[in-house]
């Protein structure tokens, strides 16, 4: 597993802590420091099921100071895809990633539901 993330976030932390704590072993990359590529996000959105915009990191101050509350409806995926390749920042995180299977955003629920084979 991959596990996309930013060290000061405190939901990626939380995260963290949960595949620790469900002895799930994962690579931990941070976010900042290698960003998604667009490849990987073409990747990861086909497989996740969730709509591009989903990708998105609505409560960064990144993504308010760009405005793309409003650009993003008339944008296509294309165009978010490579968007969110410039810069982790904008891209909602973490993200973890196990062959087929793609989640975005720390959901306990959802991430029991769908690593507990792991465990």
């Amino acid at each position: 597993m991959i596990f996309i993330h930013y060290p000061k976030c405190g939901t990626c932390r939380k995260a963290r802590k949960w595949l620790d704590d469900n002895g799930i072993s994962y690579e931990a990359r941070d976010i900042k420091e290698e960003n998604p590529t667009a490849c990987e996000l073409k990747e990861w959105y086909g497989k996740s099921g969730l709509p591009m915009r989903k990708f998105f990191n609505t409560s960064g101050a990144l993504y308010r100071e760009m405005g793309l509350k409003d650009k993003l409806g008339t944008m296509s995926d294309d165009e978010m895809v490579e968007l969110l390749a410039t810069n982790g920042m904008l891209v909602k995180r973490p993200i973890a990633v196990d062959g087929e299977k793609v989640l975005v955003g720390f959901k306990e629920s959802e991430w029991e539901e769908t690593w507990n084979k792991l465990k």
